[in-house]
């Protein structure tokens, strides 16, 4: 009863705020101009993440949850959130927003928040030993910076995190972990609030400081939820976020085959290509909600598997990621391995 309180009391609170907000962002000038990467026309205020932020901090007085982390989360997303509003407000570097996450992510890992180990299947697991540290800065720096680059369209980032957090709540739930659930949902109610006014037509943008705020937590909560699974560990946050984790990582491998800087900014991620294929501003967003909602229930499926199950589940996932890859152009329009032999396998009997 005081989760689903806390869910409502939550999107009530950002709701509400959401439009404060806008007003302040345009007057301290935290506004996004349009430009040629952009696909919006007109100024739109930023800052969005002001809103989430308050209403997740509210969501915490309400479920009050107990954790010797907690406190390292609260100060690490304080200094997320900083970094996100200067950003927004006077546009940042990437060196000194990269500095922020460290910074961010360096607090959390000190007070506990850190991959130690990774269960593998048949009851062993493996040892990372001093690698823990750096393995799980770059979780943290990824992940974040993950759910940064898909904001590029009205609601895309706000809808995938949503879902992104459902998952994680509902099989927190299930495992019991009365912590992950009012992170969770406390996050999930600000986010759906926010979503309102952010689904296209967009009214306000997120910002850096939502986007980097909501990379942050799941890339904190998903560690801290899921540490434990007895098969695979790591696998299941990478299942629930297989959709920014995906986009970012063909976006690494794209600059890799063209042979341009990894920072270099481009207009081929996932909402770029489906954009590209003629699919509206609002089709591309669903398109991409649907594709997330799959993972969130893959994740869920694979928690209640058996091995030989959950194996071949994986088996599944990873060539439906590499065809959607290959079918909408995310590395090439001529990367097309997998494509091009189901080619060949179909049209064989006709060469013949």
């Amino acid at each position: 009863m005081i989760t689903a309180i806390a869910l409502i009391s939550c999107f009530m609170i950002s709701l509400l705020l959401t439009p404060v907000v806008k007003k302040v962002a345009f007057r301290i000038g935290a506004t996004d101009s349009p430009n040629l990467r952009k696909v919006h026309n007109k100024s739109m205020a930023r800052l969005g993440g002001i809103a989430i932020y308050a209403a997740f901090l509210i969501g915490l007085l309400i479920l009050q949850p107990e954790s010797a982390y907690l406190p390292y989360i609260l100060a690490a997303g304080a200094i997320i959130i900083v970094t996100g509003v200067l950003d927004d407000i006077t546009e940042l570097s990437a060196k000194y927003k990269l500095l922020g996450q460290i910074a961010a992510a360096g607090i959390v890992i000190a007070g506990g928040v850190q991959i130690d180990f990774i269960n593998l299947p048949f009851g062993s697991s493996l040892q990372l030993g001093w690698l823990s540290i750096p393995i799980t800065l770059l979780w943290i720096v990824g992940i974040t910076n993950a759910i940064n680059l898909i904001d590029g369209l009205d609601g895309l980032a706000a809808g995938v995190s949503s879902i992104v957090l459902a998952t994680i709540s509902i099989l927190a739930i299930i495992q019991g972990d009365i912590f992950i659930v009012a992170l969770g949902i406390a996050l999930l109610g600000g986010t759906l609030g926010f979503l309102v006014h952010n689904f296209n037509p967009a009214k306000i943008f997120m910002g850096d400081t939502g986007a980097l705020f909501l990379g942050f937590m799941i890339a904190v909560i998903s560690l801290l939820g899921f540490k434990n699974v007895t098969i695979f560990s790591l696998v299941v946050p990478v299942i629930i976020l297989a959709v920014p984790i995906s986009d970012t990582f063909f976006a690494i491998i794209r600059r890799i085959v063209h042979r341009q800087p990894l920072s270099a900014p481009d207009k081929s991620h996932l909402h770029h290509c489906l954009l590209n294929l003629g699919y509206s501003h609002k089709q591309t967003v669903l398109i991409i909600y649907a594709i997330s909602a799959m993972f969130g229930l893959a994740a869920v499926i694979f928690t209640l598997s058996t091995l030989w199950v959950s194996l071949v589940l994986i088996s599944l996932l990873v060539i439906a990621v590499e065809i959607l890859v290959e079918q909408v152009g995310l590395v090439s329009k001529q990367y097309r391995p997998v494509l091009n032999l189901v080619d060949k396998i179909y049209n064989f009997p006709r060469r013949l």
